[in-house]
């Protein structure tokens, strides 16, 4: 029987344990999809960009890749870098060429605390802890502006400037997405991070447009708070937080240190948006591709299925991907646990469980 939605899905694992955790997307996927009576269903188109294509090619993605890539729905990506690519040619040439080329400019990242999960906070024993950073996904410290010179000087003297962007446009953009994200949640509140102290142009302009963008939103609750002492604050004040809005190097790194304080990157998701869907979103697990772990089966799939639940509920399909998660919580209190969370089980372990657990 043809199911009633069909969603083409392109799928992209690229390099390390990325290979293992989007076959095991996939498969929850396809069981979710399986058991919907018809419901929906996924066509995949498996990418082999990455690291061994740039070894073949000499680069990360086929030339026409954006444009091969445009009509999807979504894309799946697992995690790029390997040793012998320099981390800025295989980024910058896969997944911020996408990113930036499908104007992805929301960044959402959950801070979800699991059952069964330890975690270093002493605090999550006690209190319920559940927050999500937002991340300005296209401008700010990674927009690629800058250069080097100088390289003909004598030794030492070689000079790089790195610039970081920020547009009126870009603040006001993801700071509406994080006010109307808050006022779906049961703590209505923002949080926004900045270091206007010490960079008097970009941040200031971020905590100007906050204000304006504020006044819009008087049944959300505010703060402007400084990147470190927000650092201090996830660990000190968790149970404060609910919609973090930062921009792209700020919530880049608080993401990590939120997915750390939840027990390990291995659990960390994201997606990356296109709001107006002019083109395709891009989900993915931010851990990374861990090549000393890569091709063992040891690798935690979780970070990758929970991108997949947000890809459930962009593309339409928000009871599903609420199931999803259900199934995640149902794995990890059941002790079915990876390595990197002080368990035994496999990458196929865990994605039987979370199989079993959606049956």
């Amino acid at each position: 029987m043809d199911a009633a939605r069909r969603f083409r899905i392109a799928a992209i694992p690229a390099d390390g344990v990325g290979l293992e955790v989007v076959a095991a997307g996939r498969e929850v996927l396809d069981a979710l999809a399986a058991g919907s009576g018809g419901a929906f269903a996924f066509d995949w188109e498996e990418f082999d960009w990455g690291c061994g294509y740039y070894a073949r090619t000499g680069r990360m993605m086929a030339e026409d890749g954006l444009t091969v890539l445009k009509d999807f729905d979504a894309i799946y990506f697992g995690a790029v870098g390997w040793p012998g690519v320099p981390d800025h040619v295989s980024l910058w040439g896969l997944r911020l060429a996408i990113c930036q080329n499908f104007d992805q400019w929301a960044n959402v990242r959950p801070v979800h605390f699991l059952p069964g999960v330890r975690s270093p906070l002493r605090k999550a024993d006690e209190t319920e802890l559940d927050w999500v950073v937002i991340r300005e996904n296209s401008e700010g410290e990674y927009v690629g502006a800058g250069g080097r010179n100088f390289a003909g000087r004598l030794p030492g003297g070689q000079v790089a400037v790195q610039s970081a962007l920020f547009t009126e446009t870009g603040c006001e953009r993801i700071m509406r997405f994080a006010f109307d994200l808050a006022r779906t949640r049961t703590r209505r509140k923002v949080s926004s991070v900045t270091k206007s102290n010490a960079q008097q142009y970009g941040m200031v302009l971020w905590d100007d447009v906050f204000r304006r963008v504020a006044l819009d939103y008087p049944d959300v609750e505010t703060e402007s708070v400084l990147v470190d002492a927000m650092a201090a604050k996830f660990v000190l004040r968790p149970e404060d937080l609910s919609v973090v809005v930062a921009s792209n190097l700020n919530a880049d790194i608080l993401s990590d240190l939120g997915s750390a304080l939840a027990g390990s990157l291995g659990l960390a998701a994201s997606a990356n948006l296109n709001p107006e869907r002019r083109y395709p979103s891009m989900f993915e697990p931010v851990h990374g591709s861990a090549p000393d772990i890569a091709g063992q089966g040891v690798a935690n799939p979780i970070g990758a299925v929970g991108s997949a639940a947000l890809m459930l509920g962009h593309l339409g399909l928000p009871a599903e991907a609420f199931r999803l998660n259900r199934a995640i919580e149902a794995t990890t209190a059941a002790g079915v646990l990876t390595r990197d969370l002080g368990g035994t089980a496999t990458t196929q372990d865990v994605t039987k469980a979370l199989i079993d657990a959606l049956a």
